[in-house]
């Protein structure tokens, strides 16, 4: 009887083990086969919380959950657990997640083989394994999951060949490999069947042979293709051309032959997208192509005539008498030029360029702008300079130049002088004032200082480069003057304040004058204005400090990009302007009340290195920012105050990284302004990732101002 009392007993408890051990559900149970994956996984603070005790996960770090129509109980959808540094291997039993969408294991040291398995998890459309040690091929089974649309397995130590199955993933849209050890050909055949494919990049491996004809036939990419940095060979296709015009080409470092074709969106790509093959020919390359059979006619065609040419021969009658009046005509034409300076140079003693006294002195003197040729006085002033008279910066008084470069741009010194002037705001690059003329007409004047006196030959062919921008989107600049003691920049003033106040007020609170409209609008203004000074400029310049700041509005938010070119003019005059003294008429009272503006954090993170020269894929990468303090509201200049400003910015970037990862609800990361903008969801959603392709962190996979623009452009027309 006691046998069968203790049998009883042991049934009981058995029974309580068993409930016990499966009260976790089954999508908890498969997720602790990751926390046993894991080395010293049950010690991790990334699973501290992660109790088999639970009758649910969804409440583990990491995991999110959803009801499923149809489905009972709570079923996990994301597994994101990123950025620990945790060394195991990935477990095959996460592929009975029946339901799991998004899993997420970047930037760890996970090793091992990617497990067949995984890919059973047939609801799975995300998958971020990027920045790890994995190993071993790409499983064949990699298209198994129907809705599969992101794969980023870049930074890894993967080998072997790129399947052929890879074309069964119809819903792709982006494929990352990049950074891995792949080799051996691309298979023929993939790329049509990619028609949802965005993004591509194959850079860094060990592929070879030649790139596929077909890839002209992904026709929804955008951003960059890169397949630099690989063992491609033969020439490129023509095929490339068939691709989108929005569409930057990145094949450097390969060793691809032949010319460069010049059909299609081949029209757009710049040299730097071609560097590194040494066998390569053609516009936009340096290296010209050699055709012999066309050399070869072009000898023959010219035979004749050079026979005639022999010098043995000598010159035909016609051609001696064509030089020689070629010869009386310029001769001519340059002693009309010497006349013409001379009486030039005699009428400047009537009337000059410039105005006696020291800055904000009392002596008046007429001035013309006549004399002034292409914006440069006559040099007076430099000789008196050598003679060590009159302006020296020693002396405390000299000559001045007030130059005008727009011609119709015209008043007299004094009236700049004596005009009521206010400080609009101060910073390195020197005081801003609002000034206003006679005629009612205000301008904005910069003082940039006092110093770089012997330097005015450097300091005018850099205004006059400047100048010479023009364009809707630019803040203008009209005059300047100069004399030792002082600098003066005279531009339009536009009325309505900056980007950064329009967004979050004068006192740094959220503003709500911005809807969406206005927003996109200012975005493509100022993306086109940008686009002028990289590609259109004289000089192609770069700005080097985009930010909300140096964005002006006018009544109609129409957007003026401003201080372009102001680094340089500020190194040339070699002092800091906001310490110098000096005011204009009545500005003096509201100096006390200015406070310096806090430094640019808007740089790309290769602007951060000390010695780095500025780039226009700087200035790309700021705009990106700027683009997404427009979407988000966010600043980074007031997210906190007391750390370092290259960490703030690079946090809102990772911040809206980590929620298009994380596939994050739209609405938790625009600003809450615009919610109320429903039908502006597409199109937010579209400059998201235009924001997010210019602040990527290598320089090279950014696109082209010009590309931004386009692509700005196409939204909401």
């Amino acid at each position: 009887m006691w046998k069968l009392s203790l049998l009883l007993f042991l049934f009981l408890n058995f029974q309580n083990l068993i409930y016990f051990t499966f009260s976790l559900s089954s999508d908890g149970i498969s997720l602790l086969s990751l926390k046993s994956a894991v080395d010293g996984g049950g010690g991790s603070s990334a699973f501290a919380d992660w109790n088999e005790n639970d009758t649910t996960p969804c409440s583990w770090t990491g995991i999110s959950c959803t009801n499923i129509t149809g489905v009972p109980d709570l079923h996990v959808i994301g597994v994101a657990i990123s950025g620990k540094n945790l060394r195991g291997y990935i477990p095959s039993e996460l592929g009975s997640l029946a339901y799991l969408r998004r899993l997420n294991l970047h930037g760890n040291n996970f090793y091992g083989s990617i497990p067949d398995q995984l890919f059973n998890a047939s609801s799975l459309h995300s998958i971020f394994l990027y920045g790890n040690n994995l190993s071993g091929p790409l499983p064949p089974s990699v298209c198994d999951p129907p809705r599969l649309q992101n794969l980023d397995l870049s930074n890894n130590s993967l080998s072997g060949l790129i399947p052929k199955d890879m074309g069964n993933c119809r819903q792709l849209q982006r494929l990352i490999l990049a950074r891995n050890k792949l080799s051996g050909e691309i298979p023929a055949g993939i790329f049509p069947e990619l028609a949802n494919l965005v993004q591509l990049d194959l850079s860094s491996n060990y592929l070879s042979g030649s790139i596929p004809e077909d890839i002209g036939e992904l026709k929804s990419l955008s951003g960059t293709l890169n397949l630099s940095s690989n063992n491609f060979s033969g020439k490129i296709p023509k095929s490339l051309g068939d691709l989108p015009m929005t569409v930057s080409f990145d094949l450097r470092s390969n060793n691809l032959s032949g010319e460069v074709p010049q059909t299609g969106s081949f029209e757009n790509q710049g040299p730097t997208a071609f560097l590194n093959n040494p066998l390569l020919c053609g516009f936009p390359l340096k290296n010209p192509c050699r055709n012999n059979s066309e050399t070869s006619r072009g000898n023959q065609n010219s035979s004749p005539e050079s026979e005639d040419t022999n010098p043995e021969k000598g010159l035909k009658p016609g051609l001696i008498i064509l030089i020689s009046v070629a010869d009386a005509i310029g001769v001519t034409f340059i002693g009309l030029v010497i006349v013409y300076f001379y009486w030039r140079k005699k009428d400047s003693h009537s009337c000059s360029c410039t105005s006696k006294g020291k800055f904000g002195g009392n002596e008046r003197r007429k001035l013309c702008f006549c004399p002034c040729i292409n914006g440069f006085p006559n040099h007076d002033f430099e000789a008196e300079s050598e003679k060590g008279g009159g302006g020296g910066s020693g002396s405390g008084a000299g000559e001045g130049y007030l130059v005008a470069i727009d011609k119709g741009f015209n008043f007299e010194l004094d009236e700049l002088l004596r005009a009521s002037a206010y400080v609009l705001g101060k910073s390195g690059l020197g005081i801003v004032y609002k000034v206003v003329l006679n005629n009612g007409a205000p301008v904005a004047v910069r003082r940039l200082g006092e110093g770089g006196e012997q330097r005015y030959k450097e300091f005018a062919a850099e205004i006059q480069a400047i100048g010479r921008v023009k364009h809707p989107n630019i803040a203008r600049l009209r005059a300047y003057y100069w004399a030792p003691d002082e600098k003066l920049l005279i531009s339009d003033f536009i009325s309505n304040g900056n980007l950064a106040s329009a967004l979050r007020g004068r006192t740094g609170q959220p503003s709500s004058i911005l809807s969406w409209s206005t927003r996109l609008k200012i975005a493509k203004g100022t993306a086109r204005g940008l686009a002028y000074l990289h590609e259109c400029s004289p000089r192609k310049f770069v700005h080097g400090d985009i930010k909300p700041s140096n964005i002006l509005l006018d009544n109609e938010f129409q957007p003026y990009i401003s201080d372009f070119g102001l680094n340089r003019l500020i190194n040339i005059t070699g002092n800091n302007p906001s310490s110098s003294g000096g005011f204009i008429g009545g500005a003096l009272p509201y100096l006390k009340s200015v406070q310096p503006e806090r430094s640019n954090i808007c740089q790309a993170p290769e602007a951060r290195v000390p010695g780095n020269r500025p780039t226009q894929k700087w200035d790309i990468y700021s705009f990106g920012v700027v683009l997404l303090e427009l979407l988000t509201g966010k600043s980074p200049e007031l997210s906190s105050p007391t750390t370092s400003t290259s960490t703030e910015v690079q946090d809102l970037v990772r911040w809206v990284r980590k929620g298009f990862e994380e596939e994050n609800p739209l609405s938790d990361m625009v600003d809450p302004m615009l919610l109320q903008e429903v039908h502006a969801k597409k199109e937010v959603l579209a400059v998201f990732h235009i924001a997010l392709a210019c602040t990527e962190g290598d320089p090279e996979v950014r696109p082209r101002m010009k590309t931004v623009s386009e692509n700005l452009e196409r939204i909401g027309t």
